[in-house]
């Protein structure tokens, strides 16, 4: 019998886990995966993956091999396997679920929930005034001060969703159809 990875994966030897003594890109995703639902260590760094779990199909190795070739971005150098981008707050790896984002995209959405302590999105406060700033790219761009916390999120909100919409357009010919949409569709709510 053959040894589960991480306890669900299987892999049934279809294809390679290497290929000239270097790990195939498709086999170092699905153990990344399975690490991030099903490693208890992982999870105490990363708590974020607590509750992460893979679909019947994505534990199975060879499975996702063939998922990952016919998918748009896979193996293109910067694109990452994303599982919350068309779900937001999806825990499911899955092939309805998953896709391959450019580094740019994925990390468009990272929400830094940790470090922004009790402000909405997008909202700091400085001698008695909201400040709302949007990250655009690799920077962060001042919108302007305001008076009250809603003030500054609404400010951010329409920022951020105008800029979705730029970056949906600039990389549509190389994402996912779904990616476009959910780009296009992308709605930032107070909670995020």
């Amino acid at each position: 019998m053959t040894k589960l990875v991480f306890g669900v994966g299987f892999n049934d030897g279809k294809y390679p886990a290497t290929v000239k003594g270097k790990i195939t890109k498709s086999y170092n995703l699905w153990l990344g995966l399975l690490e991030r639902c099903y490693c208890p260590k992982y999870q105490k760094k990363q708590p974020t993956y607590v509750g992460c779990q893979a679909s019947e199909n994505f534990k199975s190795c060879s499975y996702f091999h063939d998922w990952c070739q016919t998918q748009l971005g896979f193996g293109l150098d910067n694109f990452h396997l994303d599982k919350d981008f068309l779900i937001k707050g999806s825990k499911l790896y899955s092939e309805n679920t998953c896709l391959f984002l450019p580094r740019e995209l994925n990390n468009l959405f990272t929400t830094r929930r940790n470090h922004r302590g009790t402000l909405p999105i997008g909202v700091s406060a400085r001698q008695g005034k909201f400040i709302a700033s949007c990250c655009t790219h690799k920077n962060s761009r001042h919108i302007g001060r305001f008076n009250t916390i809603d003030e500054a999120f609404q400010a951010y909100k329409q920022a951020k969703e105008v800029y979705t919409k730029l970056q949906a357009e600039k990389w549509k010919d190389q994402i996912d159809i779904r990616a476009y949409e959910a780009l296009m569709s992308y709605e930032v709510l107070i909670t995020d």
